[in-house]
């Protein structure tokens, strides 16, 4: 049995697909949904996950650093692109710490491009 916990933030951010065609080829706004959920097997003393003040916090705090700006910022070397698989996983490792400090043993993160497609990563924290 896992529990689990979880929150999203809206944010616009900006990014390019190099070798495509516009507008996906030039430098164009997505409104991103970045959805997080904590799991963990057993609830803490409690009661909890974690703590979603926490959590809440952590996520604002990420999502105010990217609003408005270009996600090449964020890029790994050796990826071409900041896709949504990207970005996913760039929440995770920049989350991870504190989800782990509150107690989560796992992270799942989702980043909805649109209504309907997302990319995500799950690793334990």
């Amino acid at each position: 049995m896992t529990c689990e916990v979880g929150l999203s933030r809206s944010v616009r951010a900006f990014h390019i697909m190099p070798g495509l065609p516009g507008p996906e080829g030039q430098l164009h706004d997505h409104d991103y949904r970045v959805e997080v959920v904590v799991e963990r097997a057993q609830l803490d003393s409690r009661g909890m996950v974690c703590d979603l003040d926490v959590l809440e916090a952590t996520l604002t705090d990420l999502t105010s650093q990217i609003e408005g700006r270009n996600l090449e910022e964020i890029r790994p070397a050796g990826a071409e692109a900041v896709t949504v698989e990207v970005f996913a996983r760039w929440v995770h490792d920049s989350l991870s710490p504190t989800v782990a400090a509150a107690g989560g043993e796992a992270l799942a993160v989702r980043v909805w491009e649109t209504p309907v497609a997302f990319g995500g990563y799950r690793a334990r924290c």
